[in-house]
């Protein structure tokens, strides 16, 4: 993250003064250390920014990680207009991009997230009908949102090498992987969260995905990201937060 935030310095001296959208509905989990990271770096910069930066729209993704994604401008004096939406469509319109040249950007940003994921558009489209719909999903509710049947939906994921019940315990895991990181939650309430019918089933697939039992892999995370955290996140709150009227918030 250190080394990412760095890339961001591409926008405090662009050719001309323009609007800027941050496509943050991929983000699965949001880690403190990281977080604090790039908190610290845009306070730092961000009086640079608004001379560059007219006005910026952050589209958030769903559950935890957007409530995150979400808050983080309250942490930023607000030198230029900002605004968190969660359709990305609604975003550019926000920003002036008509309809006519909102559907081409969403198409190239589509294109590059691909080409650096590996990961195709129907799968990605598909996850994130996936985890809109868990803990009670079920092919029929998934394939009416993607806008095909069941049966045309399971031939193309048969022609990605994957089925739609491979899909769903990968998204599984993955929720309950920032579940057990950002929350204290039970191991029976996460199975239940992310739709599994038994901690025993949760717990299998969890190892099956993973390598490792819930429990194991929750514990060695938190440890790594307490060490990791601690002087990132003393160092973004050395100070009092101003607050948007000026004053220290004292």
């Amino acid at each position: 993250m250190r080394r990412l935030v760095h890339v961001l310095d591409v926008e405090l001296a662009p050719a001309a003064p323009h609007a800027s959208l941050v496509d943050a509905r991929r983000l699965e989990a949001a880690d403190p250390a990281a977080f604090a990271v790039l908190v610290k770096y845009m306070q730092a910069r961000e009086k640079s920014f608004s001379t560059s930066v007219q006005r910026q729209a952050l589209v958030r993704p769903e559950g935890v990680a957007g409530a995150v994604v979400g808050g983080f401008y309250t942490l930023l004096t607000g030198a230029y207009p900002s605004k968190v939406f969660t359709d990305p469509a609604n975003a550019l319109a926000w920003l002036g991009q008509p309809e006519g040249r909102a559907a081409p950007l969403l198409s190239k940003l589509n294109d590059l997230v691909a080409e650096a994921t590996g990961q195709s558009p129907l799968l990605r489209e598909l996850h994130q009908a996936m985890r809109g719909k868990l803990p009670d999903i079920n092919l029929s509710d998934v394939a009416r949102e993607m806008g095909m049947s069941e049966r045309t939906l399971q031939r193309r994921l048969k022609e990605a090498g994957t089925s739609f019940q491979a899909e769903l315990n990968a998204v599984q895991v993955r929720m309950a992987q920032a579940l057990l990181l950002e929350t204290d939650m039970k191991l029976t309430a996460v199975a239940v969260e992310v739709g599994c019918a038994s901690l025993q089933h949760f717990s299998s697939l969890f190892r099956k995905l993973v390598g490792d039992s819930p429990s194991s892999w929750r514990e060695r995370q938190q440890g790594k990201t307490s060490a990791e955290a601690s002087p990132a996140l003393e160092s973004a709150v050395a100070a009092p937060e101003p607050r948007r009227d000026g004053s220290s918030g004292e």
